[in-house]
């Protein structure tokens, strides 16, 4: 089953970030909400956002920078939202590479609107968080993750099967070394990629990662549990 598209919300007044947020869950958008830049970049490294609704007028670092920020980093649409009404702004923020500007006061309607437009035209080359350089294989302990055919291989050249869940999992986690992630966030960023083989529990897959990656699945070294916290991918991880 297809998930709904995950809206995040930059702006610094809690009432405005509540208020749409509200509108936006009601229309069946999933939907995170950030106050800075610095909250906008921990939620899109940890989970997979389809569009970025961004203030243009924010403390410290400006809408306009962050724009270029991440669309330096990847094709995520982005939908610029300001008070002002000037034009050399819109003008600004779409060389910029956002893909839409909206002027606050707004409707829901018109702001579901110009969500699903924005949707429809980038959808196939907006993969969230996907980065124009993308690693062909990740290396970390005694293995490397083949990104091209999606294989893991042992250090003496023996493939280890991955089924396309435990691949999704484990693609996740290695993109996010040494980070706390939640169950909940590991559903997110894997079952985005297929959500039809993420019916069984994350646990049950990380059990099964476990067993072909752990010299001792009983005492794990490279997935660590984190009591209340979800799991861990303990080891350095090298691009390539």
């Amino acid at each position: 089953m297809n998930q709904s598209p995950h809206i995040l919300i930059v702006d610094d007044h809690r009432d405005i970030r509540d208020l749409v947020s509200r509108a936006l869950v009601k229309e069946g958008f999933r939907v995170s909400a950030a106050a800075d830049g610095k909250a906008m970049r921990a939620l899109m490294a940890d989970s997979r956002i389809d569009l970025i609704l961004l203030d243009l007028m924010l403390p410290g670092e400006s809408g306009l920078s962050l724009c270029k920020e991440v669309r330096n980093a990847s094709n995520v649409p982005i939908i610029m939202v300001t008070a002002k009404g000037e034009e050399v702004d819109r003008i600004i923020g779409l060389e910029l590479g956002a893909d839409d500007y909206l002027p606050k006061p707004f409707g829901t309607r018109e702001l579901v609107a110009r969500i699903n437009a924005v949707l429809r035209r980038t959808r196939g080359g907006a993969e969230q968080v996907q980065q124009k350089h993308t690693p062909k294989r990740y290396v970390f302990d005694q293995w490397t993750l083949n990104i091209d055919g999606r294989e893991l291989l042992r250090e003496d050249g023996v493939t280890i099967p991955l089924s396309t869940g435990e691949y999704d999992l484990l693609l996740a986690m290695v993109m996010r070394p040494q980070r706390v992630l939640a169950r909940e966030t590991l559903l997110d960023l894997a079952r985005g990629r297929a959500a039809s083989t993420f019916d069984r529990s994350i646990d049950t897959q990380v059990s099964r990662l476990r067993k072909k990656l752990e010299a001792n699945p009983a005492e794990p070294k490279i997935i660590i549990t984190v009591w209340g916290g979800g799991y861990m991918f303990a080891p350095q991880v090298q691009e390539q």
